[in-house]
């Protein structure tokens, strides 16, 4: 098979943009991949859009084209929550792959921060997500759920707050050497656990951040990426998806990222120890933990013990996020799983600066849509 290449990133400033817009936003992401790949807007015939929730469209992906002025062979918008992003890679490495396309951008952003209402917007339409019957009349909210997660996962391998916090730790250190990080500022174990309880066990600071931002990603074909400046490979791929509503999990400590990275690896044929630096979906700090282990990083019960010895650090054993996750480089929406890409591009490329892993050849990035519902796995490799 033809594998795809990844030819372009970008993505907008992070953080809390006044005056921006959901198409504003994906406006600049788009015209910054395209640019960083080469190309021009013409050269684009496939276009695969996310969601906005601050901006909702029926045909978000429709309403882009017609906002830049694009007519392509190929238009589709995809919601798949945090797993959106890989998702949207894996289909266009399909079109490109299958002939349908020869570069398909993928573009995504939102107004999280600035667009929404926070307690009559953002807050509101994170309690939405739960199950209409068995959830929502019951309070149900995301963070809720998640830290549901986190009490039997606490429960069960006897991790600490600590650890957790841990997390949250090594993240604002990585975002601390990337210049367009939303929170730069130095954060200590003891800030995390005194930050105000949201849904036990999880603090303010076991949370992702509430940004404004956008990013985009081009596809293209491998013959057409030929005159591209600085293509990376997918190697593999592989989704997994066990339940929506985590009422119905069949587990509430193993997930489907174990199915799609197992699928991913199975394509790409090579190894969980091969693996360089990861990008994994850090809604929470639970999220990570859970994930790192799940996807067979870690043992059970090992990720949180790793993160306080700096093993998911620049020079550990795992570097993980680092351009700082959502937790603290920003989260947009759909646009918050893209920047990991854009980073694994990056490593991969060698133009991570401050943040460079050195030598790294291999990358894995890793969605979580819903409740640790949608997943999606991408490895990438240098061309």
């Amino acid at each position: 098979m033809t594998r795809a290449r990844l030819t372009g990133v970008g993505h907008t400033q992070v953080g809390k943009l006044p005056g921006s817009s959901c198409m504003g936003l994906h406006d600049e992401a788009a015209h910054a991949a395209i640019a960083d790949a080469s190309l021009k807007l013409r050269d684009i015939d496939g276009v695969l859009c996310a969601y906005s929730l601050a901006e909702p469209h029926p045909m978000l992906a429709s309403y882009f084209c017609e906002y830049v002025g694009l007519q392509p062979a190929f238009n589709l918008a995809v919601q798949a929550g945090g797993a959106t992003a890989c998702i949207m890679i894996m289909q266009a490495a399909a079109l490109v792959e299958s002939g349908v396309c020869r570069h398909v951008l993928c573009v995504t952003g939102d107004t999280r921060a600035t667009g929404m209402a926070r307690d009559g917007g953002a807050v509101a339409a994170l309690a939405g997500f739960g199950h209409p019957q068995f959830e929502q009349p019951h309070g149900m909210s995301v963070p809720a759920a998640y830290a549901l997660v986190a009490q039997r996962y606490m429960h069960e391998y006897e991790a600490t707050p600590e650890q957790l916090a841990a997390i949250a730790v090594e993240h604002r250190r990585h975002a601390a050497r990337h210049p367009g990080a939303h929170m730069r500022d130095p954060l200590q174990i003891e800030d995390v656990m005194r930050s105000r309880l949201i849904s036990s066990p999880l603090r303010l600071l076991d949370c992702c951040l509430v940004s404004d931002g956008g990013a985009a990603v081009v596809v293209s074909a491998s013959d057409a990426a030929r005159d591209t400046r600085a293509p990376v490979s997918l190697l593999g791929a592989g989704q997994g998806h066990t339940h929506e509503h985590i009422v119905a999990a069949s587990s509430l400590v193993e997930f489907g990222c174990r199915q799609a990275a197992d699928r991913a690896f199975g394509r790409a044929q090579v190894n969980r120890s091969d693996i360089d630096v990861a990008l994994v979906y850090d809604s929470f700090t639970i999220t990570l933990l859970i994930q790192l282990e799940s996807i067979g990083f870690f043992e059970k019960g090992e990720a949180g013990r790793a993160a306080l010895a700096g093993e998911l650090g620049l020079n550990g054993r795992l570097p993980c996020n680092t351009h700082g996750g959502l937790l603290s480089f920003g989260h947009s929406g759909a646009a918050g799983g893209m920047f990991h890409i854009v980073e694994a591009v990056r490593q991969l490329r060698r133009e991570a600066d401050a943040r460079q892993v050195s030598d790294a050849e291999l990358a894995f990035v890793h969605g979580d849509g819903g409740i640790l519902s949608a997943h999606c796995s991408l490895i990438l490799g240098r061309c």
